[in-house]
């Protein structure tokens, strides 16, 4: 039964050498592997960072300038929108006048004017009459 011992593998100090000789290499493969991609993981991240920047500065400027051209929008209609509101204001006026003029109501102005001719009138009487203003008050 020895020369079946000698032809069994687990016995063969030679190949269990190159075994460990092809684990250990595997093994230092290995170590290799993980710090070329530690490695090559921080130079992705780093450019990874770096292309963000670079897109960052790209996209500010964009989106400031989209930024501006709403803001120029924004007060385009804001200058239309108030002249529009001008002008509706202004025919809203000009209707509600129409319609107490047709009433037969006066316009404040107006009444304001006709006060004015009434007291020309009044102190135009009152010196035909040779009234004194003193002399009325005392009425």
């Amino acid at each position: 039964m020895s020369d079946h011992d000698d032809k069994n593998p687990e016995n063969d100090p030679q190949l269990a050498d190159k075994i460990k000789d092809s684990a250990r290499q595997i093994w230092l493969a290995g170590l290799g592997a993980y710090t070329k991609a530690e490695e090559d993981a921080g130079k992705f991240f780093e450019r990874l960072v770096q292309e963000g920047e670079q897109l960052e500065t790209r996209t500010r400027g964009v989106v400031e300038k989209q930024i501006k051209t709403v803001e120029g929008r924004v007060g385009e209609v804001k200058e239309k929108a108030t002249g529009t509101w001008d002008k509706l204001e202004h025919m809203f006026d000009q209707r509600v006048s129409g319609a107490l003029r047709r009433l037969g109501i006066h316009r404040r102005e107006e009444i304001e004017a006709m006060e004015r001719r009434i007291e020309v009138l009044e102190s135009e009487l009152a010196r035909l009459r040779g009234d004194s203003p003193a002399s009325d008050e005392e009425e």
